[in-house]
């Protein structure tokens, strides 16, 4: 991912240069690359409601349909027409963002391989709040928070979903203790990223239902 995780280097360089402080820099870099992958979030996040409505209707087709399969998928897809829903839509937006975030972590995670200035990387061990240096890991108060905005981001992301089964609540327990351990390992800046990034993400899920009701719903 060096490809993507350079650029994004030198974004994170620019930030520095023009505010002086790396753990506010990092805040603002995470801010930044939310908003530049807003449409793509708003547009997976709006495909997830629309399949979430018709489920209970996607359950009746497979009730109904449940001994014929090719009937089935016939009746499934003219659902997703008549709704005008491409079962896909959830899934490209989400591949684009992959790559882009594994070159955030890269950048996060070792910034010196993509960033020479030697005065950031200086920069790269200062303090921040309570965090005596961004570059080593902080035992708890990051790894904690990351691991309790990442539980709320996935349980509201999940509320009223129909996925919202066994599996989904074990990964909604599982991924935040996940996220703590990874966190008591990492460097406090990438931390500190995910727990902005899991701030976002959360405030872009409450005001997203206003953002997509469909015309249905307004009237």
């Amino acid at each position: 991912m060096r490809f993507l995780a350079k650029p994004m280097g030198y974004l994170l360089l620019y930030l520095y240069n023009f505010i002086g402080n790396y753990g506010i820099s990092i805040i603002v870099f995470t801010i930044v690359v939310k908003l530049f992958l807003l449409p793509l979030t708003m547009k997976q996040l709006k495909s997830t409601r629309e399949m979430t409505k018709i489920q209970p209707k996607l359950k009746e087709l497979q009730e109904k349909y449940k001994n014929d399969k090719e009937k089935l998928n016939i009746k499934t897809m003219e659902l997703y027409k008549e709704h005008k829903i491409n079962p896909m839509g959830g899934c490209l937006p989400l591949l684009v963002q992959i790559p882009i975030i594994f070159g955030l972590f890269s950048v996060l995670r070792t910034p010196a391989q993509y960033i020479a200035d030697p005065t950031f990387l200086t920069a790269i061990s200062e303090s921040f709040l309570w965090i005596p240096n961004l570059s080593n890991p902080d035992p708890w108060i990051l790894p904690l928070l990351a691991g309790i905005t990442t539980y709320f981001s996935m349980s509201t992301a999940n509320t009223g979903a129909a996925g919202q089964n066994q599996m989904m609540k074990t990964m909604n327990m599982m991924m935040p203790i996940m996220i703590i351990w990874w966190g008591r390992s990492f460097p406090a800046g990438l931390t500190l990223y995910w727990v902005i990034s899991n701030g976002f993400q959360m405030a872009q899920q409450y005001f997203m239902p206003k953002g997509t009701a469909s015309k249905e719903e307004l009237s």
